[in-house]
């Protein structure tokens, strides 16, 4: 994996509701393009979808932003941070912007996935196209991972009842992430599992507070995709995992079904770390989706 490849981004920053929020640029350093927004997952920050950003980067405004409570932005002025909450940030967001265009496209990653639809569903007109990689098709408090779910969010729960320091050191401790790690990544590659593990490792624990990642989890167990799927009118392509635990073939195909202009790909041998374990083929089906107009249907 390119541990040592030298940083492309453009660090910035702008302020929203008296909170600074930390976003990173790659591609054309030009405003007046539109900019395909990437949308990252609970309990990460920019750095990972970065090896897709620097794919797609090279002939696209390519915009990554830290979500509110993570990495190094601000948490949100008024609580909790949820689904609604995170949505509204990204539509004052995209206007905040230089710029002060629509986007071209927003992909959104696992619970990124659930915010970018969302966004798309109560804002059309924000956005032209919508791509949801490892898209959550299915409630986490349902089903066969229902037992985990609740365990994990006993974990967070025990996290912020406990005296700071000891909370935040559960919350942070590296035998949970490293598990965590080792759970979602499917790559036999020892590269990819160590880089995945490292990735977690330096980004999982830059949460603001102990409030902000229970929150988010609890929006992140309870949001899906599919709420607002039939909402959704926009192109829209779906990239999952076959190997996915978070959600199903099965209930991805159901869910495309839902939503009137999908396409959905299922790449064999991945998991839920598409964008780790396969950056390479998830970036070439967006350009191709995309097209060479900057994302324009």
């Amino acid at each position: 994996m390119p541990t040592s490849a030298p940083p492309t981004a453009r660090a910035r920053e702008l302020v929203l509701d008296g909170r600074r929020v930390r976003y990173w640029c790659h591609g054309p350093d030009d405003d007046a393009l539109p900019p395909l927004l990437l949308v990252h997952g609970f309990r990460g920050d920019h750095h990972g979808l970065e090896l897709l950003a620097r794919r797609l980067g090279p002939h696209r405004r390519v915009v990554v932003p830290d979500l509110p409570g993570f990495g190094r932005s601000e948490p949100l002025p008024r609580r909790p941070h949820d689904v609604p909450a995170y949505t509204a940030f990204l539509h004052r967001f995209l206007a905040a912007l230089p710029g002060g265009r629509p986007a071209a496209a927003v992909l959104g990653h696992s619970f990124g996935s659930v915010l970018a639809a969302h966004l798309a569903a109560e804002h059309p007109a924000d956005l032209e196209r919508l791509v949801l990689v490892n898209p959550i098709c299915e409630p986490a408090l349902e089903g066969p991972r229902a037992v985990l779910s609740r365990l994990t969010a006993a974990y967070y729960r025990l996290g912020r009842a406990l005296p700071e320091p000891v909370g935040r050191a559960l919350l942070s401790g590296r035998a949970v992430t490293d598990a965590m790690s080792a759970l979602m990544t499917v790559s036999p590659d020892p590269a990819v599992r160590r880089w995945v593990r490292e990735q977690h490792r330096t980004h999982f624990s830059s949460f603001a507070d102990r409030d902000v990642v229970l929150e988010a989890y609890t929006a992140s167990t309870t949001g899906t995709v599919a709420q607002v799927a039939e909402r959704l009118a926009v192109p829209v392509l779906l990239v999952a995992g076959a190997e996915d635990e978070l959600g199903s073939v099965a209930a991805q195909r159901r869910m495309a079904a839902r939503i009137p202009r999908a396409r959905l790909t299922v790449l064999a041998d991945v998991g839920h770390l598409i964008h780790y374990e396969a950056p390479e083929v998830t970036a070439a089906l967006v350009r191709d989706f995309l097209g060479p107009a900057g994302g324009r249907p």
